[in-house]
């Protein structure tokens, strides 16, 4: 029988331990200071290369996903933009690979890991598209799977969108443990972890980053060598920062430099991600600002010691935008290009509505992902179920939206602009979050070195802040 004292304050004490035993990562080995370690180390010593990434990728019925042009909404667009305007709107289909989501490429290389070290099962936590695809891959690698998800308020309601994940995972015979929402689901992670010894198979390991890496490569050159140029921009939904950063290395690593990097997250402002009230007082469980400003201003907030999902490392501009424009463009996605897509994975593609108006026509952007849809994750079920919790759906102006009270769905795509997010401001959050974490007074070269790089601006700005927050 364990003697190890299993309460909150304990298991928690012990993450760092229990981490590196269910990662198989010694993550002391790379820091510098609570503040700065060695992120590229931290990468490179997962020993894959693109190479091994799209071999194991496609072992198990992942990447290679279809690119395609959305003439129709292209045209649509340029009809409500100046002369001139209006840029090529591309959409890579992430829906396509085993599970229904980009998060199939992060599973795969994980749960491969997993296997190679000879761990006898995974598991993860998360909402449910994540555990879907740790399950799929999981399945054909021969190991068990368990999916540890927040599902419930505390009136045992679950979102429909949850539910159907959950089911989802069930199906590829994973055992999913549902939880109400709350703090304990990192403590009953780690207490599973410790308990069965299964590999974590967290979504902010280097080896789910490293997964992602491959659809940032394959849209870089494909686009290339389509059209003879590198995309002008890439719109990436982001919640916790593992798409953004494994997209932006892909990209990087298939030489497009100069490409934009525009995050997009649903603007839910006011309502608390942790919060029983809130829970069930929104539509999208993830892509949201509930976690995209979070772990865009503090990414070590994650289930690992260093998180290798770092959005603000990469992040060239953050768009919001808002439920109501999601769910519209979610339908007229059918309506125009005949294919029909979850609305979370059509986070991107509203972004890519708003800032195409304001391209050249000539230019390329590409919307870089999109999931499956069906059951509880159909945008029409998710308007239902806000109804039924009391919140207000009807037509309008999006600019009239109230997370957790109202869904202004707009009326024409000329209302679709949603509204850009200032990440000077997001970059001043962070470093206030490290100065609570290690005085500014102790801070050294090195820390406003790794804080330069991971906030992808220069020193002397790092200086100037420290400065100003010296002051206040």
């Amino acid at each position: 029988m364990s003697t190890k004292d299993n309460s909150y304050a304990s298991v928690m004490a012990r993450k760092n331990e229990i981490m590196k035993i269910s990662t198989g990562l010694d993550y002391d080995t790379y820091a510098h200071s609570p503040i700065a370690f060695d992120y590229e180390r931290m990468m490179d010593d997962t020993g894959y290369t693109m190479e091994d990434i799209v071999r194991i990728q496609h072992e198990t019925k992942v990447g290679n996903t279809p690119l395609f042009e959305l003439h129709n909404l292209t045209r649509a667009v340029r009809k409500i933009s100046e002369p001139g305007k209006g840029a090529r709107i591309l959409l890579k289909d992430e829906a396509a690979n085993a599970s229904g989501s980009f998060k199939a490429r992060r599973a795969a290389v994980s749960v491969f890991e997993a296997a190679s070290k000879g761990y006898k099962g995974v598991i993860a936590a998360t909402s449910g598209n994540y555990g879907a695809a740790v399950a799929s891959q999981a399945v054909q690698r021969g190991l068990k799977c368990i999916v540890i998800q927040e599902v419930y308020d505390s009136r045992g309601v679950g979102q429909p969108e949850i539910v159907e994940k959950g089911r989802k995972c069930e199906a590829y015979g994973a055992e999913v443990i549902k939880l109400t929402v709350g703090p304990e689901l990192f403590y009953i992670h780690l207490l599973t972890l410790e308990e069965t010894g299964f590999f974590n198979s967290s979504l902010y390991t280097p080896f789910a980053v490293k997964g992602v890496e491959s659809l940032g490569w394959e849209i870089g050159n494909e686009v290339r060598e389509r059209y003879g140029k590198a995309p002008e921009a890439v719109i990436i939904t982001h919640a916790g920062g593992g798409n953004l950063t494994g997209t932006a290395r892909g990209l990087l690593a298939a030489g497009c430099e100069d490409t934009r990097v525009v995050a997009c997250s649903v603007d839910l402002s006011g309502l608390h991600m942790a919060s029983d009230h809130d829970f069930n007082r929104k539509s999208f469980t993830t892509g949201h600002t509930g976690f995209g400003v979070p772990f865009a201003t503090w990414p070590d907030r994650a289930d690992v010691p260093r998180n290798a999902a770092r959005s603000l490392r990469y992040m060239d501009e953050y768009h919001l935008v808002t439920q109501g424009e999601v769910f519209y463009i979610t339908e007229l996605l059918t309506k125009l290009e005949g294919i029909e897509r979850g609305p979370a994975g059509n986070t991107s593609l509203t972004a890519a509505v708003a800032l195409a108006r304001q391209m050249d026509e000539d230019e390329i952007i590409v919307v870089q992902e999109t999931e499956y849809t069906g059951a509880g994750k159909h945008h029409n079920s998710q308007l239902s179920f806000a109804r039924e919790n009391g919140i207000e759906v009807r037509r309008g102006d999006p600019i009239d939206n109230i997370p957790g009270k109202t869904i202004v769905i707009p009326e024409r795509l000329d209302q679709v602009w949603g509204r850009a997010e200032d990440i000077d401001h997001l970059r001043r959050s962070y470093l206030r979050n490290a100065a609570r974490l290690r005085p500014l007074s102790d801070w050294d070269e090195e820390d406003v070195s790794f804080l330069a790089e991971d906030l992808k601006t220069e020193q002397n700005w790092i200086r100037l802040q420290m400065q100003e927050m010296n002051g206040e």
